[in-house]
């Protein structure tokens, strides 16, 4: 377990100019040299690399890229990438997790280790005799994909471990036969070798049992593998954590609420998720298939007093990324995020956004039950609507002063607040 640094190694870190944080980071040994240099420079600007990834290149679509600070994470103290667009995020992350650092822990695991893939067979013929043969020839299958396409997965301790045969009434009344195939993929995310293993055994099942596979492709619903996250906060006022636990409540039992909920908790996880140059498409598909596997949508956090002081939230989901292959070894800032990460294996980044997503889904309740959304939201968000109705560098913290006033004023303030104060400021009559 890392030892955690002072308390205080992060006051004022959100003040420092850009330069003072990048020499910040370098001085606590998040960063070296090189990382400073390729950041000021702006990040990705070559074009050629970019062509390696997708299609029809133009050019890059770049999101504002910043840290978390004052994590702790099961004794380890972190800076968190993230990579996201929307104000008040990282802030809120780093406000929210001060909290924790100072009157609770953050604490994970990850409950098992196996990826799913589907083979499907549309229209089964005989669904016992495909059970029976799966029984006698699935030992030959599996030995097989992981001798011809799994062998170097296999070197890693990974591979195949076992098939599963399930049934699912199609809507004629027939059915429809589904083998899944459940993989250890190590540190990969795992998506190509599931598929290529899928596609492998197609051949092998369809010569032995004379049904036709309709498809094969892994699945995002990773039950098999799931990550917990646990927050305990102590000494936490009665009164705050009654209406946490209310909050929470709700989003369990009304889909309306829960939607929103779970767009907080993935408001921590996704910016990581982009940092590091994985799939967020893949890990939201998993998280609110899970959230809904009961039948009706829920919160996929929970949040309960204990005792008379404290309150104990936990998030438990499939958050299913890598740090190998792909992207990931890639893009340079991908590379970069695991490395102000500590390097990481795939569980424990899995884990590491786990804790994030509950952290943001903490500070997300305390404000909502608390202050309200609206003003903790566009407190961080004058600086947006300042720039939006075309501010200088020079006008800016007039501006935002104003904008604050009336803020505090009218509990609201828009984009035409912020044009009207700039206009009245440079003396332009509207």
């Amino acid at each position: 377990m890392d030892q955690v640094l002072g308390n205080n190694i992060w006051d004022g870190f959100s003040k420092l100019a850009y330069e003072a944080r990048l020499a910040r980071l370098k001085d606590l040994g998040f960063l070296e040299t090189e990382d400073l240099i390729y950041l000021k420079q702006g990040g990705l600007t070559d074009a050629g690399l970019a062509e390696k990834f997708v299609e029809n290149v133009l050019g890059y679509f770049q999101l504002p890229f910043g840290v978390a600070t004052n994590f702790v994470i099961d004794g380890q103290e972190l800076v968190i990438p993230m990579a996201v667009e929307e104000t008040s995020i990282i802030a809120a992350a780093s406000k929210t997790a001060k909290w924790i650092k100072d009157s609770g822990r953050i604490t994970t695991q990850v409950v098992g280790e196996i990826i799913i893939g589907q083979i499907q067979i549309a229209k089964v013929k005989n669904f016992s005799a495909l059970h029976d043969k799966i029984q006698t020839l699935s030992a030959q299958w599996i030995n097989l994909a992981n001798q011809e396409v799994a062998a170097s997965m296999v070197r890693r301790g990974g591979g195949v471990t076992h098939l599963e045969l399930r049934s699912v009434t199609r809507p004629d009344g027939g059915l429809m036969a589904v083998i899944h195939v459940h993989m250890n993929v190590k540190d990969a995310m795992g998506a190509n070798i599931m598929n290529q293993v899928c596609e492998f055994l197609k051949g092998p099942i369809e010569q032995a049992t004379q049904e036709q596979v309709s498809m094969c492709i892994l699945s995002n619903l990773v039950d098999t593998k799931l990550t917990q996250a646990q927050i305990i906060i102590e000494k936490i006022e009665p009164d705050l954590a009654e209406k946490i636990e209310e909050a929470s409540i709700f989003a369990e039992s009304d889909p309306y609420r829960a939607a929103t909920h779970n767009k907080g908790v993935m408001n921590g996880i996704d910016p990581i998720i982009v940092a590091t140059g994985n799939d967020w498409r893949a890990v939201e598909a998993g998280v609110h298939a899970y959230a809904s596997r009961g039948g009706s949508y829920k919160a996929v956090t929970q949040w309960r007093k204990q005792g008379a002081r404290a309150l104990v939230g936990q998030f438990e989901a499939p958050v299913i990324v890598g740090v190998v292959g792909g992207v990931t070894q890639l893009h340079p800032t991908a590379k970069l995020s695991l490395k102000l990460l500590k390097n990481p294996s795939s569980s424990r980044l899995s884990a590491i956004m786990a804790a994030v997503g509950l952290v943001q889904n903490l500070g997300a309740l305390r404000a909502l039950t608390t202050v309200g959304i609206i003003e903790g939201h566009m407190r961080l968000h004058i600086k947006n609507l300042s720039l939006g109705a075309g501010a200088s560098d020079n006008e800016l913290p007039f501006v935002a002063k104003k904008l604050e006033e009336i803020l505090k004023l009218k509990k609201r303030i828009s984009l035409s607040h912020a044009i009207d104060v700039l206009n009245e400021l440079r003396g332009v009559s509207s």
